[in-house]
């Protein structure tokens, strides 16, 4: 439902949105850029030389309060039945559903009539539904 508001719209703020590159993934194409933590006895930048390539730390990480939310405010819930959204309902200015992936069209328009009921926001509410073609 578009009407619910998240109980308290905190600004996000991250410390970093660059994702860490790979030691020496900008030298070779073998190399992927996907995070590996150097091993090696004089790596440069295990030992966190001045002017390497930053490593992921715990510092980066972010604030309690805003973690793990999207930028409607809300966190996120995933939902395959109406009976697991009865679960957000207490929580509906908290949590937003998400419908699974697998989820049929016809158990996905239940779920997003109960939302309506109940209040719940569905972030993806439009996937997978088609317009009625009785006209």
């Amino acid at each position: 439902m578009a009407g619910t508001q998240p109980l308290q719209k905190k600004t996000i703020v991250k410390k970093r949105t660059k994702r860490f590159a790979r030691h020496q993934s900008d030298n070779f194409i073998r190399v992927p850029e996907s995070w590996r933590k150097p091993k090696g006895i004089d790596g440069r930048v295990r030992r966190r030389f001045r002017g390497t390539i930053p490593m992921p730390s715990v510092g980066y990480g972010s604030n309690k309060k805003t973690r793990n939310i999207h930028p409607n405010g809300f966190k996120s819930a995933v939902v395959n039945n109406v009976d697991e959204l009865e679960m957000l309902m207490m929580h509906n200015r908290t949590y937003a559903a998400t419908i699974a992936h697998r989820v049929s069209s016809r158990v996905r328009r239940a779920i997003i009539e109960r939302a309506e009921q109940l209040a719940i926001r569905v972030t993806n509410a439009a996937a997978k539904l088609r317009a009625e073609e009785d006209a």
